[in-house]
């Protein structure tokens, strides 16, 4: 492994560092933990949110894996890397609009046509219009393919009917890039469309979902012969499982070194929280933060070194999201993360079971409670497991059952 990020990198890092802690306000760094416990839409509707997404625009902070021509900075993946990294560190809030920063704005970078980079790509780095990702269906998350929202053609227009599902921040958003079957006749991956959907019309529904953490950022949302343009399609027509392909690749993104910084600093608060009730001296629970502190150094290890292969192959972090080491990595974190949870709520006894006034969950009540899901969304465990297994280990597909084909 290769640790030198490199003299440029490091000279960015002082600069956006020395300008973390100018602009980012003391109040707004202790109230990053508590974005999910005070608004139900995970913080996206938050005033000091945009403000802060503002004020990154402003600074040239927004975009910044986007190419210069298109508004953005055109850092390098190292460079990617530490801003990532500095966030972090610094405590900082997500950018409310992460959806269309990370996913939209590449993929339509990447597919659009020149049209649509200049209707969609500013007002998204801006902050002006808020997206959400129409992907999931009720009976088609991890077999994307078997999606059965349709579109239709009519003139200039596409009437779009369906229901999505897990849909984050449905109820702020202004449109959805959403797939859609527009050929029926065609193979399943073969007649689905990539549309970008005004959400603000009749024929759109958003429906919250009450969740266990006493939030709702996840939502239902209907599509009862909505209207989208036609010049609204991305890719072209019926090629949007291609494209849906590439926007995934980009959910990876260039933060491969920054979701282990976030699980230390969870364990070093497990680890004070097991200090303060004298429960160091348990030779169980050393023996359990010593495994936490282990599966947490691995992660680090894997960090580094999907990172050092990626720039030693000259490769883009952006299309890292295909073969099975994403898949191994999704699978090691999500499990580890529901243990971990679940070690620190019962290192706090009784006291975990309480919440406050109004259903409120401490941090730590809502870690364990959210990393319920995490073993199921962007891709279940066992389907995981199936990549791994065949993409690595060479072993023999899984089975499927034969159809019923009696009357």
């Amino acid at each position: 492994m290769d640790f030198d990020y490199g003299e440029a990198a490091e000279k960015f890092r002082i600069e956006f560092r020395n300008w973390l802690e100018d602009n980012l306000d003391p109040d707004w760094r202790d109230r990053v933990g508590d974005i999910n416990l005070d608004n139900p839409a995970a913080g996206a509707d938050h005033p000091w949110l945009r403000e802060w997404d503002r004020r990154l625009y402003d600074a040239g902070y927004k975009g910044i894996a986007w190419p210069e021509e298109h508004g953005g900075r055109g850092m390098s993946l190292l460079e990617q890397v530490v801003f990532h990294e500095e966030l972090v560190a610094a405590g900082a809030p997500v950018v409310a609009n992460f959806l269309a920063e990370t996913l939209l704005g590449p993929t339509i970078i990447r597919w659009g046509s020149e049209a649509q980079k200049e209707r969609f790509l500013g007002p998204i780095l801006r902050g002006e219009e808020f997206w959400c990702q129409g992907f999931s269906e009720p009976n088609a998350g991890s077999d994307l393919a078997s999606l059965a929202t349709r579109a239709v053609r009519d003139g200039d227009e596409w009437v779009v009917s369906g229901q999505k599902v897990w849909t984050t921040n449905a109820q702020f958003a202004d449109y959805c890039f959403c797939l859609a079957r527009t050929d029926p006749d065609a193979a399943p991956h073969k007649g689905i469309s990539f549309l970008l959907v005004p959400m603000k019309q009749p024929g759109v529904t958003v429906r919250p979902l009450l969740q266990p953490t006493n939030t709702d950022e996840f939502n239902e949302v209907f599509f009862d012969e909505a209207r989208c343009p036609a010049a609204n399609v991305v890719g072209g027509e019926n090629n949007g499982w291609a494209v849906a392909m590439t926007t995934l690749g980009f959910e990876r993104g260039s933060s491969v070194t920054t979701q282990f910084l976030t699980y230390e600093r969870e364990l070093s608060e497990i680890v004070e929280s097991a200090r303060a009730r004298g429960l160091l001296a348990d030779p169980v629970v050393r023996r359990d933060l010593a495994a936490a502190h282990t599966k947490v150094a691995i992660m680090r290890a894997n960090a580094y070194r999907t990172l050092t292969a990626l720039t030693t192959a000259g490769a883009d972090l952006d299309e890292a999201g295909s073969g099975f080491h994403p898949s191994l990595n999704k699978l090691f974190w999500s499990e580890y993360h529901q243990w971990v949870t679940n070690l620190a709520v019962n290192l706090r006894g009784p006291e975990a079971l309480v919440v406050g006034d109004g259903y409120r969950v401490t941090s730590q009540q809502f870690a364990f409670l959210f990393a319920r899901s995490e073993t199921i969304w962007g891709g279940t465990s066992q389907v995981q497991r199936n990549i791994v297994g065949e993409r690595l280990l060479g072993l023999p597909k899984e089975p499927k059952p034969e159809k019923n084909t009696q009357r």
